[in-house]
């Protein structure tokens, strides 16, 4: 993300922005791009406001646009009533949609956005799903995000990486087809969930009347009488190409 910014030089290897090296577009390059890191700087004495005119200079957007543009963007993203608060004073959510706000500022041809859901409650994520779903039609929009079910109604073309590496390219429904007939759903007493979760790798659970509890695993074949194949969804897949114990070795 930092390399496709701008931040950082690549070790090897460039990134190109309509045919051109983007360390040779400089600041034309820059100045077309919106960037929202996992963890964006402010001094902690400012207000919602104060930020996003600091970032407006920063970016040399005229002075006469800059108000207009702050307002409008406190407004789509909910922060209107807090505009005149200490970023340091809001809640996680609220930072992560000021973040969101500077970066859209100089209203960018290219936004890059690391994990921008992080913090924000299901409404809020709807709301921003919605907008950038609107926002991408004549621009692009790249997100980096392991909440999958964020970007799978929204993204025209989605990267799977693992470990560094990009291992798949392509729309939801290209990239689903790989698991077709080994996403499975069933209902199983209540009694049997502790050794089924021992031998099936079951990715979500519900409980259900009569002691019951209905499950959705992934195998290669039915495990358990009376299940049937569901329509795969893009989380599945990804905890198809990233088992628990692959996880776990990512955290550490």
């Amino acid at each position: 993300m930092r390399m496709i910014a701008d931040i950082m030089t690549p070790t090897n290897g460039a990134v190109y922005y309509d045919g051109k090296d983007i360390r040779e577009l400089g600041e034309v390059y820059r100045s077309k791009f919106g960037f929202l890191p996992q963890d964006f700087g402010y001094h902690r004495d400012f207000t919602v406001k104060d930020y996003l005119e600091y970032v407006a200079a920063l970016k040399d957007i005229p002075t006469r646009a800059t108000t207009q543009k702050i307002n409008h963007l406190l407004d789509i993203l909910s922060l209107s009533d807090v505009k005149k608060k200490k970023i340091s004073n809001l809640s996680g959510g609220m930072k992560r949609r000021v973040g969101i706000a500077q970066a859209m500022l100089n209203d960018p041809e290219i936004l890059v956005m690391d994990e921008p859901t992080a913090g924000l409650d299901p409404g809020e994520r709807v709301r921003l799903r919605n907008f950038i779903s609107e926002f991408s039609h004549d621009r692009i929009v790249l997100i980096s995000t392991h909440i999958v079910s964020d970007i799978e109604y929204i993204s025209m073309r989605n990267a799977i990486m693992k470990a560094g590496e990009i291992v798949d390219v392509g729309t939801t429904a290209e990239l689903v087809k790989q698991i077709e007939g080994k996403v499975w759903n069933c209902i199983i007493p209540t009694s049997k969930l502790p050794e089924c979760e021992m031998r099936l790798r079951i990715i979500n659970q519900r409980g259900e009347d009569h002691n019951q509890v209905s499950i959705r695993y992934l195998s290669e074949h039915s495990e358990i009488d009376g299940s049937v194949t569901t329509e795969p969804r893009l989380e599945d897949l990804y905890l198809w190409l990233f088992p628990q114990t692959d996880l776990e070795k990512e955290d550490r």
